[in-house]
């Protein structure tokens, strides 16, 4: 193992979320040291569900087609009634949803976690460090020492403690985060909060099921309900004020629970039925108030903590992750200005907080909540649900919102235009006869989608990017460039967006756009976004044209 002091990035915490960013910044030729408490994968189940866009992320990361072996789509969201009658059903079913996966998989957390280490043993920019505790996160007065952060460890079997250096540290060390104690952040209350048992089980046995998760609105007693693998199903459950299942009758209460959907064995180690994990957790809606001080970070639970009733807290860990990996890059390898930074945390966490809310929303639907008004709640949120053509529009549409505006985020309304913070669609497509998802062709930069010829001073800032340009149609191609053809669906989103081309992030958000039937050789609002992205050297007024925002090898992007 290397003894190396210092390193560009140090990450604390090696979950899904920390794997993630060190192997998006290794794809980007930034070196990271991982530091990991437990020296190897924590083997009991805890994350089960993700959504499309995170299967996208785990696609850029490139385990994707390793995952899908293991993974198991699902049907989507039932509500169900304290009689288990459906009150409302969102189907997210596409097997090739927006983001070109199945739109609702579940998972076994220990698998993926498996994968992903297996994916950062492969990458030499990136260093595992296990058993070790980390015992604080201070960021030095430049000059101070060889980096700008300085790490305080303690190593399994030692005694004295350790420094690391870095340039910047990312805290994806969980909900009791040291990190987030570092920078002086502190937990704003969004008011959820609730004791569940969850109950993790293995059989072949029958058990009822419609192949998606059920929620249960039972304000007595709530509960959910998946079937994660072939023959590994949960249950969740808010137990009475009291009731507990261990004892000499935890047994038998842990039958009557799960009587609705199997017959459990009338005693404990009899049958084929195996209680794999049964725990207690507090079910919390909290958001940090600050997510970076200086170059330390917050990401996954560090920064918020999700109530799990939509899926959604590990998959807003991992948006954490590819949103700020790139940024980050740009700014340790081409000296981008520090102000990009800024844009983390003015971009996920209000998005966060949305996904936080919408969780809240579903736990009222489920328990009423413990106030005055959760008799209330309950039949406002039944009403809603039942509202007509509702569930088509949530499966349509995902649960996610578009990122708000922002330095990175400039839409023109009058125009018509709504891209911009927008995610761009990943349907199948052809390059040269070969079929594969369109971001394989886009690569891990910025990319220009268009439906157009390129101007040349298109061209000159793609250049300057390094952003690939790929054509939906053949004609114009020059070497270098790409050409892809797909079913229409690309064609039909630009024409919807009134756009003619689009500027693509490495997230694969829309950041700029070339308006439909305009100025072909002009982004809508580069001057806006240019001077983020320039090198220190060169940084353009925000009244530069964009064929003058800067030459190309101060503007170009390091990639793998």
């Amino acid at each position: 193992m290397s003894t190396a002091q210092s390193a560009p990035v140090v990450i604390v915490g090696a979950g899904p979320v920390g794997i993630t960013a060190a192997i998006l910044l290794a794809r980007r030729g930034v070196r990271s040291v991982l530091l990991e408490r437990h020296r190897d994968v924590y083997p009991l189940p805890r994350a089960v569900a993700m959504d499309d866009e995170i299967r996208r992320i785990l696609q850029a990361v490139g385990i994707h087609e390793e995952f899908a072996a293991v993974a198991r789509p699902a049907k989507g969201l039932r509500l169900m009634d304290a009689r288990h009658r459906v009150m409302a059903e969102f189907r997210r079913d596409d097997q090739h949803g927006h983001h070109g996966f199945p739109q609702t998989t579940l998972f076994d957390q220990p698998v993926l976690e498996r994968l992903l280490r297996e994916a950062l043993a492969r990458y030499p920019e990136c260093e595992l460090r296990g058993g070790v505790e980390v015992m604080g996160v201070e960021e030095l007065p430049e000059g101070a020492g060889p980096g700008r952060v300085r790490v305080t460890l303690h190593r399994e079997g030692r005694q004295e403690a350790e420094h690391l250096w870095a340039e910047a540290v990312l805290g994806c060390d969980g909900a009791g985060s040291r990190t987030r104690s570092a920078i002086g952040a502190v937990w704003e209350d969004l008011h959820f909060e609730e004791c569940w048992t969850v109950i993790d089980v293995r059989t072949t046995q029958p058990v009822r099921t419609w192949e998606g998760v059920e929620q249960i609105c039972d304000p007595e007693q709530p509960g959910t309900f998946m079937r994660v693998g072939e023959d590994r199903y949960r249950w969740e459950f808010r137990l009475r004020e009291g009731e507990t299942l261990d004892g000499p009758d935890g047994w038998e209460r842990l039958r009557r629970l799960l009587a609705p959907w199997t017959e459990v064995p009338p005693s404990e180690g009899t049958g084929d039925f195996a209680v794999i994990r049964q725990a207690q957790y507090t079910f919390r809606a909290l958001l940090a108030d600050r997510w970076r001080r200086g170059r330390v970070f917050l990401l996954g639970d560090a920064a918020h903590l999700t109530p799990p009733f939509i899926g959604q807290g590990l998959c807003s860990g991992m948006r954490d992750a590819h949103n700020l990996s790139w940024k980050l890059a740009r700014v340790l390898q081409q000296g981008a200005d520090e102000r990009l930074l800024d844009t983390y945390q003015s971009e996920r966490k209000p998005h966060a907080r949305h996904m936080i809310r919408l969780a809240v929303a579903t736990g009222w639907a489920m328990t009423g909540g413990q106030d005055r008004g959760a008799a209330l709640r309950r039949g406002v949120v039944g009403v809603v649900c039942r509202i007509p053509g509702l569930s088509p529009v949530v499966a349509k549409r995902g649960l996610a919102p578009t990122l708000g505006a922002g330095p990175l985020v400039h839409r023109n309304r009058v125009a018509g235009n709504r891209l911009p913070g927008t995610l761009c669609p990943q349907p199948w497509v052809r390059v040269d006869g070969r079929r594969m998802r369109l971001d394989e062709a886009l690569g891990d930069s910025f990319a220009v989608l268009t439906a157009v010829p390129p101007t040349p001073s298109l061209r000159a800032l793609a250049d300057g990017l390094g952003a690939r340009i790929v054509h939906l149609r053949g004609a114009g191609v020059r070497p270098g460039e790409t050409a892809v053809a797909d079913d229409g669906t690309l064609a039909a989103w630009l024409r919807a967006g009134r756009a003619d081309a689009v500027l693509l992030r490495p997230d694969r958000t829309v950041l700029d756009v070339v308006p439909a039937g305009g100025d072909a050789s002009r982004l809508l609002h580069a001057p806006a976004w240019a001077p983020l992205l320039c090198t220190a050297r060169s940084r353009p007024s925000p009244q530069s044209e964009p064929e003058q925002i800067a030459p190309a090898s101060e503007l170009r992007s390091t990639t793998r």
